[in-house]
Protein backbone atom coordinates (compact mmCIF):
# COMPACT_ATOMS: atom_id res chain seq x y z
CA UNK A 1 0.00 0.00 0.00
CA UNK A 2 0.73 3.60 -0.94
CA UNK A 3 1.35 6.47 1.51
CA UNK A 4 -1.21 7.96 -0.17
CA UNK A 5 -3.29 5.03 0.11
CA UNK A 6 -2.38 4.05 3.26
CA UNK A 7 -3.76 8.01 4.62
CA UNK A 8 -7.27 7.68 2.37
CA UNK A 9 -7.98 4.26 4.31
CA UNK A 10 -7.29 6.12 7.85
CA UNK A 11 -7.88 9.53 8.13
CA UNK A 12 -11.95 8.99 7.73
CA UNK A 13 -11.29 7.21 11.13
CA UNK A 14 -8.54 9.58 12.67
CA UNK A 15 -7.00 13.15 11.25
CA UNK A 16 -4.43 13.10 14.19
CA UNK A 17 -0.99 12.04 13.56
CA UNK A 18 1.51 11.95 16.90
CA UNK A 19 4.63 14.08 16.36
CA UNK A 20 8.03 12.58 17.93
CA UNK A 21 10.15 15.15 19.37
CA UNK A 22 11.83 13.50 22.00
CA UNK A 23 13.60 15.94 24.54
CA UNK A 24 16.04 14.01 27.23
CA UNK A 25 15.29 16.44 29.66
CA UNK A 26 11.62 16.42 29.33
CA UNK A 27 11.87 12.83 30.13
CA UNK A 28 9.41 11.38 32.83
CA UNK A 29 10.84 10.50 35.90
CA UNK A 30 14.17 8.67 36.39
CA UNK A 31 14.86 8.72 32.05
CA UNK A 32 15.01 12.37 32.37
CA UNK A 33 17.59 14.14 31.05
CA UNK A 34 19.28 10.18 29.82
CA UNK A 35 18.93 9.97 25.93
CA UNK A 36 19.53 6.01 25.95
CA UNK A 37 15.72 6.83 26.86
CA UNK A 38 14.58 8.46 23.74
CA UNK A 39 13.43 4.97 22.27
CA UNK A 40 12.17 3.76 25.64
CA UNK A 41 10.00 6.46 25.63
CA UNK A 42 8.58 6.93 22.25
CA UNK A 43 7.61 3.09 21.82
CA UNK A 44 5.46 3.58 24.98
CA UNK A 45 3.95 6.60 23.34
CA UNK A 46 3.59 4.78 20.11
CA UNK A 47 2.07 1.64 21.94
CA UNK A 48 -0.42 3.73 23.82
CA UNK A 49 -1.96 5.55 20.98
CA UNK A 50 -1.57 3.73 17.66
CA UNK A 51 -5.12 2.89 17.55
CA UNK A 52 -6.23 6.49 17.50
CA UNK A 53 -3.60 7.76 14.98
CA UNK A 54 -3.45 8.04 11.08
CA UNK A 55 0.80 8.63 10.82
CA UNK A 56 3.41 9.37 13.62
CA UNK A 57 5.82 11.80 12.67
CA UNK A 58 9.37 11.28 13.96
CA UNK A 59 11.65 14.39 13.99
CA UNK A 60 15.15 13.74 12.95
CA UNK A 61 17.21 16.30 14.99
CA UNK A 62 15.80 14.91 18.07
CA UNK A 63 17.32 12.02 17.78
CA UNK A 64 20.32 12.75 15.55
CA UNK A 65 21.58 15.77 18.33
CA UNK A 66 21.73 12.93 21.21
CA UNK A 67 23.51 10.57 18.75
CA UNK A 68 20.28 7.98 18.94
CA UNK A 69 19.83 7.81 14.78
CA UNK A 70 20.39 3.90 16.26
CA UNK A 71 17.38 4.40 18.86
CA UNK A 72 15.43 6.29 15.77
CA UNK A 73 15.86 3.31 13.49
CA UNK A 74 14.30 0.51 16.30
CA UNK A 75 11.75 3.05 16.65
CA UNK A 76 10.29 3.12 12.91
CA UNK A 77 10.36 -0.69 13.03
CA UNK A 78 8.83 -1.19 16.17
CA UNK A 79 5.54 1.41 14.39
CA UNK A 80 5.61 -0.73 11.23
CA UNK A 81 5.74 -3.73 14.03
CA UNK A 82 2.99 -2.99 15.93
CA UNK A 83 0.57 -0.58 13.85
CA UNK A 84 1.61 -2.32 10.16
CA UNK A 85 -0.92 -0.17 8.51
CA UNK A 86 -0.28 3.68 9.89
CA UNK A 87 2.45 5.20 8.06
CA UNK A 88 6.00 7.15 9.78
CA UNK A 89 6.41 10.05 8.18
CA UNK A 90 10.30 11.53 8.49
CA UNK A 91 10.10 15.24 9.67
CA UNK A 92 13.88 15.96 7.92
CA UNK A 93 12.52 19.26 6.01
CA UNK A 94 15.78 18.37 3.66
CA UNK A 95 16.66 20.56 0.52
CA UNK A 96 19.60 19.62 -1.56
CA UNK A 97 20.08 18.89 -5.45
CA UNK A 98 21.63 16.15 -7.44
CA UNK A 99 23.78 13.15 -5.97
CA UNK A 100 23.57 14.89 -2.23
CA UNK A 101 19.71 14.41 -2.51
CA UNK A 102 19.81 11.34 -4.18
CA UNK A 103 21.88 9.93 -0.75
CA UNK A 104 18.87 11.57 1.45
CA UNK A 105 16.58 9.96 -0.24
CA UNK A 106 17.97 7.15 0.53
CA UNK A 107 18.80 7.85 3.71
CA UNK A 108 14.86 8.43 4.68
CA UNK A 109 12.89 5.10 2.40
CA UNK A 110 16.09 2.85 2.84
CA UNK A 111 18.31 3.37 6.30
CA UNK A 112 15.09 4.73 8.36
CA UNK A 113 12.40 2.38 6.15
CA UNK A 114 10.11 5.65 6.68
CA UNK A 115 6.95 6.26 4.30
CA UNK A 116 7.11 9.97 4.22
CA UNK A 117 9.51 12.06 4.43
CA UNK A 118 8.90 16.15 4.53
CA UNK A 119 11.18 18.73 2.33
CA UNK A 120 12.07 22.04 1.51
CA UNK A 121 11.46 22.89 -2.09
CA UNK A 122 13.23 26.19 -2.44
CA UNK A 123 15.85 24.85 -4.93
CA UNK A 124 12.93 23.42 -7.15
CA UNK A 125 11.85 20.26 -8.22
CA UNK A 126 15.02 18.59 -9.29
CA UNK A 127 15.75 18.98 -5.30
CA UNK A 128 12.15 16.92 -5.17
CA UNK A 129 12.80 14.43 -7.78
CA UNK A 130 15.26 11.93 -6.27
CA UNK A 131 12.46 11.07 -3.63
CA UNK A 132 9.90 9.87 -6.25
CA UNK A 133 12.15 7.47 -7.45
CA UNK A 134 10.92 4.97 -4.55
CA UNK A 135 7.67 3.80 -5.74
CA UNK A 136 4.51 4.71 -3.76
CA UNK A 137 6.48 6.49 -0.58
CA UNK A 138 5.58 10.36 0.09
CA UNK A 139 7.48 13.77 -0.48
CA UNK A 140 5.78 16.45 1.73
CA UNK A 141 6.78 19.91 1.11
CA UNK A 142 6.72 22.78 2.76
CA UNK A 143 4.43 25.27 1.40
CA UNK A 144 2.70 27.94 4.48
CA UNK A 145 4.74 27.45 7.50
CA UNK A 146 3.28 28.73 10.56
CA UNK A 147 6.90 30.21 12.13
CA UNK A 148 6.95 34.25 11.69
CA UNK A 149 9.62 33.99 9.12
CA UNK A 150 7.65 32.12 6.65
CA UNK A 151 6.33 35.73 5.53
CA UNK A 152 9.75 36.42 4.03
CA UNK A 153 9.44 34.28 1.06
CA UNK A 154 6.15 32.48 1.13
CA UNK A 155 4.31 35.60 1.28
CA UNK A 156 5.68 37.52 -1.65
CA UNK A 157 4.05 37.78 -5.19
CA UNK A 158 5.41 36.48 -8.17
CA UNK A 159 6.20 39.03 -10.93
CA UNK A 160 7.16 36.56 -13.51
CA UNK A 161 4.06 34.85 -13.14
CA UNK A 162 0.34 35.04 -14.40
CA UNK A 163 -1.49 36.98 -11.99
CA UNK A 164 1.35 37.18 -9.69
CA UNK A 165 0.36 34.60 -7.11
CA UNK A 166 2.29 34.21 -3.87
CA UNK A 167 5.03 31.65 -3.56
CA UNK A 168 3.04 29.86 -1.44
CA UNK A 169 -0.02 29.44 -3.95
CA UNK A 170 2.07 28.81 -6.93
CA UNK A 171 3.99 26.12 -5.30
CA UNK A 172 0.53 24.45 -3.93
CA UNK A 173 -0.46 25.08 -7.80
CA UNK A 174 2.80 23.29 -8.93
CA UNK A 175 2.78 20.49 -6.89
CA UNK A 176 -0.72 19.17 -7.47
CA UNK A 177 -0.04 19.95 -11.32
CA UNK A 178 2.96 18.72 -13.28
CA UNK A 179 5.28 17.78 -10.41
CA UNK A 180 3.16 15.01 -8.48
CA UNK A 181 3.87 13.01 -11.63
CA UNK A 182 2.90 9.77 -9.74
CA UNK A 183 0.70 10.92 -6.71
CA UNK A 184 3.59 11.47 -4.37
CA UNK A 185 2.88 14.89 -3.16
CA UNK A 186 1.87 15.99 -0.19
CA UNK A 187 2.17 19.40 1.49
CA UNK A 188 2.92 21.34 4.90
CA UNK A 189 0.81 24.71 5.87
CA UNK A 190 0.77 25.88 9.57
CA UNK A 191 -2.53 25.51 11.61
CA UNK A 192 -1.98 28.86 12.79
CA UNK A 193 -3.04 30.19 9.35
CA UNK A 194 -6.74 28.74 8.07
CA UNK A 195 -6.94 30.49 5.75
CA UNK A 196 -3.85 30.14 4.10
CA UNK A 197 -5.12 26.18 4.56
CA UNK A 198 -8.56 26.80 2.70
CA UNK A 199 -6.45 28.75 -0.25
CA UNK A 200 -4.03 25.63 -0.67
CA UNK A 201 -7.34 23.50 -0.91
CA UNK A 202 -8.48 25.32 -3.07
CA UNK A 203 -5.31 25.24 -5.04
CA UNK A 204 -4.48 21.70 -4.52
CA UNK A 205 -7.30 19.78 -3.87
CA UNK A 206 -6.16 16.20 -4.16
CA UNK A 207 -3.11 16.20 -1.61
CA UNK A 208 -2.62 15.66 1.06
CA UNK A 209 -1.55 17.99 3.68
CA UNK A 210 0.10 18.05 6.81
CA UNK A 211 -0.48 20.67 9.48
CA UNK A 212 1.61 20.84 12.60
CA UNK A 213 0.85 23.33 15.27
CA UNK A 214 -2.57 22.25 16.93
CA UNK A 215 -2.18 21.65 20.41
CA UNK A 216 0.98 23.54 21.90
CA UNK A 217 1.78 26.15 19.32
CA UNK A 218 -2.21 27.38 19.51
CA UNK A 219 -3.69 26.05 16.63
CA UNK A 220 -7.36 25.57 16.35
CA UNK A 221 -8.32 22.35 15.73
CA UNK A 222 -11.94 22.99 14.34
CA UNK A 223 -10.80 25.46 11.94
CA UNK A 224 -8.06 23.69 10.58
CA UNK A 225 -10.89 21.00 9.32
CA UNK A 226 -13.28 23.74 8.43
CA UNK A 227 -10.44 25.03 6.21
CA UNK A 228 -9.17 22.00 5.21
CA UNK A 229 -12.37 20.41 3.92
CA UNK A 230 -12.91 16.88 3.35
CA UNK A 231 -11.49 16.54 -0.40
CA UNK A 232 -8.42 14.48 0.41
CA UNK A 233 -6.43 13.44 3.49
CA UNK A 234 -5.70 15.98 6.18
CA UNK A 235 -3.04 14.97 8.30
CA UNK A 236 -2.83 17.22 12.22
CA UNK A 237 -0.08 16.62 13.85
CA UNK A 238 0.55 17.76 17.75
CA UNK A 239 4.10 16.57 19.10
CA UNK A 240 4.21 18.40 22.86
CA UNK A 241 0.69 18.09 24.16
CA UNK A 242 0.56 14.94 23.98
CA UNK A 243 4.30 13.66 24.61
CA UNK A 244 4.61 15.32 27.80
CA UNK A 245 1.32 15.16 29.35
CA UNK A 246 2.71 13.82 32.20
CA UNK A 247 5.65 13.85 34.06
CA UNK A 248 4.95 11.06 35.92
CA UNK A 249 4.89 6.94 36.06
CA UNK A 250 1.23 7.67 34.10
CA UNK A 251 3.15 9.45 30.53
CA UNK A 252 1.40 6.93 28.84
CA UNK A 253 -1.60 7.01 29.79
CA UNK A 254 -1.93 10.47 30.29
CA UNK A 255 -0.60 10.87 26.21
CA UNK A 256 -3.43 8.56 25.12
CA UNK A 257 -6.26 10.83 27.14
CA UNK A 258 -4.83 13.92 25.42
CA UNK A 259 -4.23 12.04 22.09
CA UNK A 260 -7.88 10.74 22.34
CA UNK A 261 -9.23 13.89 23.12
CA UNK A 262 -7.04 15.57 19.98
CA UNK A 263 -8.94 13.20 17.96
CA UNK A 264 -12.52 13.53 18.79
CA UNK A 265 -12.04 17.28 18.30
CA UNK A 266 -10.54 16.96 14.51
CA UNK A 267 -13.63 15.31 13.65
Amino acid sequence: MTFVSQLHTLTPQSRLCVGLDPEPSKLPGAWAGDASKIYDFCAAIVDATHDLVCAFKPQIAYFAAHRAEDQLERLIAHIHDVAPGVPVILDAKRGDIGSTAEQYAREAFVRYQADAVTLSPFMGFDSVEPYLAYEGKGAILLCRTSNKGGDDWQMQRLADVPGQPRLFEHLAHLAESQWNRNGQLGLVVGATYPAEIARVRELAPTLPLLVPGVGAQGGDAAAVVQAAGRTAPLVVNSSRAILYASSGADFAQRARAVAEATRTSLT
